[in-house]
């Protein structure tokens, strides 16, 4: 059975969303996917994978759906979202055929039910939900994607929806769970009642399903605390992330790479690295192994010495392995890690320590975080800017990305902060760390009067004449990026562009080669359908006619098609490091026919370069790769790469990697 792409009228089928409200564009855009979609049917190339399930009888979910939806569409599309999150559970779940267990019907019923519910208070101007003791399920709208994704919230016993009380923070991560939907998700939930030893506001996190929160999955943590936080009084000195098996990857890697975020870590099982973790002996080619310092936590460990962390591994667990490997690099560099071993325990908690795991987590959740600006002596350690801040630093560029960048930073007698970095261009220091600051010898700087105290951070920038403290214009300046150096969201690679708000624009010209341009929209059309099954949202796209200034000001732009059928393209073109004619495209100084190859790139977009670019393709992680394993889900491009392709009847396209690469500091090849 072939995967279907609806395009009947009702708001299941419609899969291009306006970014202003929510509602569905209009024919002649959604016509616009369909055109693609015909002429890939019309050369033959196939445009969706198999699925492997029967449809099962789901009774009158269809219509009932359809019925939510038009009751959700009436609503404010800024308070509706509680209920649209309700309908748009059931619509994946239909979409995708995802009943992979009898019950699930079942589930998707109640979810409309309490969609319904919802959207019938929300009418009567009411929303009485979410704010007594117990387990709610609710929701938020994504900046990525202006898609509506699904959290429970559990409030404790005590829990006063008026009260002044500043309320810790649980976040929880889930573990790997195939059969995991939206719908069971809410389903299954809400409506419980606290669990009596609770204390604190629980989050539990959907993270767009199974992706050890890394790309989409790991924004939607911080978006569903976000939306935590404005919903209740958080005091968010005193957060705690904690998860086990999948969720214990997913708080080793968010635990340390952004550890001044929490008062306590937990990590049960999980993993930290590719190459062990998959039994990988032979190297992966350069540009792809470079990346993995993405996401292979254990090269963050050094960062142990700024959160209270905590690990449990059962004694028969294959995936101990990851504790035991952060524990011996932490001893190597001394920072603290306590382990518990579940005696006799296989992929699993013991109760006695479940008990020391918590009480560790409840410890660290007490003391809390110090208030701005932290400690100020740390040790901080970075592969990428995307992982850049601690306490009161911001590394702001790297002298080589990639590599092994740190900080380390102790008091001297007199109070001056004493600072050494390794591979760090420039970076940041909060006015409020210290009066003094010395930095790789260089120094002393008086905080308090650089740049004439009028900014919250004073930047230093190494140069060949070493470290010097910025003036208020420079500083200014510098804040601009004049000379489009990688910074912290501007730093790659192309799945990167996939994390913050991004639009795919397609081209409405005649295109400069037939055979590129068929091959870019096979590119578009199966990232939409894996977008759409593993991130759990419709990618937003728009026409070259339609991209306004809001577009260009707030989105990463994917361009699809050749500077013939895309006129954005062709605006922007001649400032991209390539040469692009009809017959042919340079990159590098080589020459490569646009018959059967393509250029696919991430760069700073020349019409505003604080946001991405990206040409002629999605994510570079695939369907494989999220069914074998979340391990898999690291670049597979890196910045920049060639592809040569054939057409294939059965897939679409063959694809071959030519080159790829990682541009350095400087934006440069």
């Amino acid at each position: 059975m072939v995967v279907r792409w609806h395009t009947r009228s009702n708001n299941r089928g419609k899969i291009l969303q306006s970014d202003d409200d929510n509602e569905t564009f209009s024919r002649k855009q959604r016509d616009m996917l369909t055109r693609i979609l015909a002429s890939l049917i019309l050369m033959g190339i196939p445009t969706a994978p198999v699925l492997s399930q029967e449809k099962v009888n789901t009774g009158d979910l269809d219509q009932r759906l359809e019925m939510l939806q038009k009751e959700v569409n009436k609503l404010d599309s800024k308070k509706r979202v509680d209920a649209e999150v309700c309908s748009k559970a059931v619509e994946w779940i239909l979409r995708h055929n995802e009943f992979y267990r009898p019950n699930y019907v079942q589930s998707a019923q109640k979810t409309i039910d309490l969609g319904m519910e919802r959207a019938k208070q929300l009418s009567r101007g009411e929303s009485n939900w979410g704010r007594q003791p117990g387990v709610h399920a609710l929701g938020y709208r994504s900046a990525v994607d202006n898609s509506v994704q699904p959290y429970i919230v559990t409030l404790p016993e005590n829990f006063k929806p008026k009260g002044a009380k500043r309320w810790p923070l649980y976040v929880v991560l889930h573990g790997r769970n195939g059969r995991l939907t939206e719908s069971h998700f809410i389903a299954s939930s809400d409506g419980k009642p606290a669990p009596k030893e609770q204390n604190w506001i629980q989050l539990d996190v959907f993270g767009r399903t199974n992706n050890a929160y890394r790309w989409a999955g790991e924004t939607d943590v911080f978006e569903a605390m976000q939306d935590v936080t404005r919903r209740y009084r958080i005091d968010e000195s005193r957060v705690t992330l904690w998860g086990f098996s999948m969720g214990g990857a997913g708080a080793w890697h968010l635990g340390l790479h952004h550890p001044s975020r929490w008062a306590s870590v937990g990590a049960g099982a999980g993993f930290v690295d590719f190459y062990k973790y998959q039994k990988q002996t032979g190297q992966l080619p350069d540009h792809q192994h470079r990346a993995l310092r993405i996401y292979d936590a254990k090269d963050y460990a050094l960062n142990l010495s700024v959160v209270p962390f905590i690990t449990y591994g059962g004694e028969k667990d294959a995936q101990l392995l990851a504790s035991l490997d952060v524990q011996e690099e932490a001893k190597k560099l001394g920072v603290p890690l306590q382990l518990i071993v579940g005696p006799n325990m296989g992929h699993k908690f013991d109760d006695a320590s479940k008990a020391k795991f918590m009480e560790f987590l409840a410890k660290g959740n007490k003391h809390g975080r110090k208030r701005v600006p932290g400690q100020r002596e740390i040790e901080f350690i970075t592969y990428t800017l995307k992982y850049n801040k601690a306490e009161w630093l911001t590394i702001e560029e790297q002298q080589i990305p990639y590599e092994m960048t740190t900080v380390k930073s102790s008091l001297g007698d007199d109070g001056t902060l004493i600072v050494e970095t390794e591979n760090v261009a420039a970076m940041s220091i909060l006015r409020t760390a210290a009066n003094r600051v010395e930095i790789d010898g260089a120094g002393p700087f008086d905080l308090n009067l650089a740049a004439d105290a009028n900014l919250l951070k004073v930047y230093f920038i190494n140069d060949e004449n070493g470290w010097d403290v910025l003036d208020y214009e420079d500083s200014l300046e510098f804040e601009e990026n004049p000379d489009q150096n990688k910074r912290h969201h501007l730093q790659g690679p192309i799945d990167d562009a996939f994390m913050e708000p991004f639009v795919c624009v397609t081209g409405t010209g005649e295109p400069w080669s037939k055979n590129l341009q068929s091959y870019a929209d096979w590119s578009l059309n199966r990232f939409v359908i894996e977008y759409d099954k593993w991130m759990r949202a419709k990618p937003m796209i728009v026409t070259d006619k339609e991209v306004n200034e809001s577009l260009f000001r707030d989105r990463n732009l994917i361009l699809f098609g050749d500077p013939g059928s895309n006129s954005v393209l062709r605006r922007i073109v001649k400032d991209l490091p390539l040469e692009w004619s009809k017959e042919s495209i340079t990159f590098d100084g080589k020459m490569y026919s646009t018959a059967d190859n393509a250029v696919v790139l991430i760069f700073p977009n020349p019409l505003n370069p604080r946001k991405y670019v990206v040409i002629n393709s999605g994510m570079t992680t695939h369907e494989k790769d999220f069914k074998a394993s979340n391990s898999w889900l690291f670049p597979k491009l890196g910045d920049h790469a060639v592809i040569h392709f054939e057409a294939n009847q059965a897939t679409g396209f063959d694809e071959k990697t030519v080159e790829a690469g990682i541009f350095d500091a400087h934006w440069n090849k």
